[in-house]
């Protein structure tokens, strides 16, 4: 596919009603919808002008929020699904993720849901989503969507509070059956913006566990953490011997045994502007949904013109950047996440602060 014509992913912010209040929330989430949502016939005009990528169409990601907040969430998927579009479905686990609502969800077509699990106990994962009782109904959630036959992805937002969680998060998402596991690196926006972030260093310790739990037959693939793939082709060459590698590695060993498959790391992924784009709650287009930048509004202009057209997505399509990920060897496998360089230094061709090869002292 060529990520400059279409991407692979258009995530839709169909509200910001949620009924959790989640501590790193990209979006500061709120209890009642914000005015100016779009509206449903404005909705089936955001899915019709998908299909203007031509195909291959782009995925279409329902997100919040909480989708579910939307009375008319089902008519949209089912509108995306006449019209051709995949959909994927990305709730919160409330009260409204219902029995009903995961068969609706089947029935209107959605090729896959995603389920976010933050900690591999109840004391760590409620506390991330605060609110008691989250954990219980989110390992429930996961085990009815699966025995519905829907494909089931779980989603990880990585920070210090959990970072030493993660292999244990690992288990149960295998012990779950989930064959698709993606971990967000956080960047420090919305409600994340209070949360203890993780240092370079961190950052290349977590990767190089994720690159091991990649060697279990789970898909694994991350966000706003695109130096994943260096480190994956560096592990061709040596170890990352960091203290709080070796503790995660120790523990994945002891609870999954020895790796027995290559590596489900892609070599080269997407990156927010460059085969993603988001489209917010009012319109509002962004490179994506963890860089507040607005580029466009689907209100005014066609979403596949926006991502074609506008400057700045060109600019990062075309990796020119300042700093180290600008000289980078691998820039083009990885390229640093725009959103972090942009919440560290308000630019967002500046370099990536969580990069291990950017943090050292002659690299600043």
């Amino acid at each position: 596919m060529n990520l400059a014509e279409r991407p692979v992913l258009v995530f839709w912010e169909t509200t910001r009603a949620c009924h959790l209040s989640c501590i790193h929330c990209r979006a500061s989430a709120v209890t009642d919808p914000l005015p100016g949502e779009l509206t449903t016939r404005e909705g089936f005009r955001l899915i019709d002008s998908v299909t203007a990528f031509g195909e291959p169409y782009p995925t279409l990601i329902v997100t919040g929020g909480d989708p579910l907040r939307r009375g008319d969430v089902f008519p949209l998927l089912e509108h995306a699904r006449e019209a051709g579009v995949r959909t994927a479905l990305s709730p919160a686990v409330t009260d409204l993720l219902t029995d009903d609502a995961l068969r609706m969800a089947k029935e209107a077509g959605v090729s896959s849901i995603s389920i976010s699990l933050d900690g591999s106990h109840a004391g760590m994962h409620d506390k991330i989503r605060r609110r008691p009782g989250t954990f219980a109904k989110t390992v429930a959630a996961i085990r009815r969507a699966g025995e519905l036959g829907l494909n089931v992805q779980v989603n990880t937002a990585v920070m210090k509070l959990n970072m030493m969680d993660m292999a244990e998060i690992f288990r149960v998402v295998r012990e779950l059956g989930v064959k698709v596991w993606e971990v967000f690196f956080v960047v420090r926006v919305g409600r994340g913006a209070g949360v203890r972030d993780l240092s370079a260093g961190d950052c290349e310790s977590v990767c190089n566990f994720l690159y091991d739990a990649s060697r279990y037959g789970v898909l694994l693939r991350t966000v706003e953490a695109p130096f994943i793939r260096r480190v994956a082709r560096l592990r061709a060459e040596d170890y990352w011997q960091d203290e709080s590698y070796l503790r995660l590695r120790e523990s994945l060993l002891r609870s999954q045994g020895p790796p027995s498959a290559p590596s489900s790391l892609a070599p080269r992924g997407t990156l927010d502007g460059d085969g993603i784009v988001f489209v917010g709650y009012d319109g509002s287009v962004y490179p994506g949904g963890l860089l507040p930048l607005e580029v466009g509004n689907v209100r005014k202009e066609r979403i596949a013109d926006v991502y074609r057209r506008n400057e700045t997505l060109n600019r990062i399509r075309e990796r020119r950047f300042l700093g180290y990920c600008g000289s980078c060897d691998y820039r083009w496998a990885c390229g640093g996440s725009r959103a972090r360089a942009y919440s560290g230094s308000g630019d967002p061709f500046g370099s990536d602060p969580a990069c291990i090869e950017v943090a050292r002292p002659a690299r600043v």
